[in-house]
């Protein structure tokens, strides 16, 4: 974590200091990451598409940082950050997205549909939406298994329109599993914006249909993320059902990096420039008495080294053996399943 040099504040709040500035390097990080990967996209080392979460990042960090180990989480295609937030190494990310060997696939995926079990994500899929039933499941077993752990899926507001995201909020409310639907409502399913897409303003209103509590934040604003997330998730932690947060946002790039989004008008997009998370927050840790020039500095050369190693390793690393094509097809037999005699 960064240290908490710099910072005018009593040396009793010193844990405070710390999470507040991991909160600040998490968000930088993930900018800075994306910003990367843009411009290895442009220089043809990105295999598969790049979906940029830019201006975003708010709702990465303030959903997943009050997880505990063992949650389940079923992030989207734009949700980069919730690989970082979550404890992924940035490097095997990098080389996922490279489709090296050394990636979380073995370089036989992009990142789009890429996961990483050892932190319990799982890969998105093309359907956008497909995750949702998959968390459900996962809050089942929890539940059936008397864990304390919950399931986070997120979706955008253009899934929220599919038969499974339905499906699986339904069930969620009727079984009452402890899941927290996270709806990232950026304006846009790809070029369709939100006044054609549905014919009310908030999705979270769609929640008290399955039975339980819908929340409509600021997306843009970690720290209202955060007190709706931390609220939200001990409820669902503490066996009270279902829940959805909805995050108001924008994405500043186009669905894909070879969208040029010509479909929406540039004044919009500037105006929520001027909401960008990154800023705002920036101004919270300034009132709080930090010195944030000084942890500017900090954090970007840290982001900076972090994601230039992340660069090294991948490009280093080499692309699958043709002969490996036909592995990881079916999961590793655990021989707890005993042949019919």
């Amino acid at each position: 974590m960064p240290q908490a040099e710099g910072a005018r504040v009593q040396p009793e709040t010193a844990a405070r200091v710390e999470y507040e500035l991991q909160l600040y390097y998490w968000m930088k990080l993930i900018r800075a990451f994306e910003d990367r990967v843009s411009r290895l996209h442009r220089q043809n080392k990105i295999m598969g598409g790049v979906y940029s979460g830019a201006g975003q990042e708010a709702i990465c960090t303030g959903i997943c940082a009050p997880l505990k180990d063992g949650d389940f989480v079923a992030p989207l295609h734009r949700d980069l950050g919730v690989f970082l937030v979550r404890g992924c190494d940035p490097a095997r990310l990098m080389a996922q997205l490279m489709g090296k060997e050394t990636g979380l696939s073995r370089g036989k995926d992009s990142f789009l549909h890429g996961g990483d079990m050892e932190h319990l994500i799982f890969g998105s899929t093309s359907m956008l939406g497909s995750s949702l039933p998959v968390a459900v499941g996962a809050a089942l077993k929890f539940r059936m298994k008397r864990e304390k752990n919950i399931a986070v899926a997120f979706f955008g507001e253009g899934a929220s329109s599919r038969g499974d995201v339905h499906e699986a909020m339904n069930f969620a409310g009727v079984q009452k599993l402890p899941v927290l639907f996270v709806c990232e409502n950026n304006r846009y399913a790809y070029s369709t914006p939100l006044e054609k897409q549905m014919a009310i303003d908030d999705v979270a209103d769609r929640a008290e249909a399955y039975g339980f509590k819908g929340h409509v934040v600021s997306g843009n604003d970690l720290l209202a993320v955060l007190e709706v997330s931390e609220r939200v998730i001990a409820h669902v932690r503490a066996g009270e059902g279902p829940a959805l947060i909805e995050c108001k946002t924008y994405r500043y790039r186009g669905h894909s990096e070879h969208d040029a989004a010509l479909y929406r008008d540039q004044e919009e997009l500037l105006e929520w420039q001027t909401r960008d998370p990154i800023p705002q927050y920036e101004l919270f840790l300034e009132k709080k008495g930090h010195d944030l020039k000084h942890i500017r500095e900090q954090i970007d050369e840290r982001t900076h080294r972090v994601v230039q190693e992340a660069v090294d390793f991948a490009e280093q690393s080499p692309l699958p053996k043709p002969e490996e094509a036909l592995e990881d097809l079916y999961a590793p037999n655990s021989g707890a399943v005993s042949k019919a005699k």
